[in-house]
C-alpha cells in the first residue's frame, strides 16, 4: 500500500484508500468515502489530506503548508 502525510496535520493516509470509490452519483459522478483519506487538485499535483477538516484548513491557506509553515 502506498502511503504518505497529510500535508497538514502529518497523519499517515493510505492512498489507496482516499482514491477507492464508494458509489456513484445518481450523474455517474464517482464517490470517495471521506474517513478513508480525501484530495484536492492543486497547482497541477494531488495532495493527499487525513480528513475534510485538513483539506479545508488547506484550500484557506495553501501558502501556509506549501512552505513548510504550521501544521495546525
Amino acid at each position: 500500500m502506498a502511503k504518505m502525510k497529510c500535508i497538514v496535520c502529518n497523519k499517515e493516509i493510505d492512498i489507496e484508500s482516499a482514491d477507492s470509490t464508494s458509489g456513484e452519483t445518481a450523474f455517474g459522478a464517482r464517490e470517495i468515502d471521506p474517513s478513508k483519506g480525501t484530495r484536492q487538485f492543486y497547482d497541477g499535483q494531488w495532495i493527499y489530506f487525513d480528513s475534510l477538516n485538513c483539506r479545508t484548513k488547506f484550500m484557506i491557506a495553501p501558502q501556509k503548508y506549501l512552505s513548510g509553515g504550521s501544521s495546525s
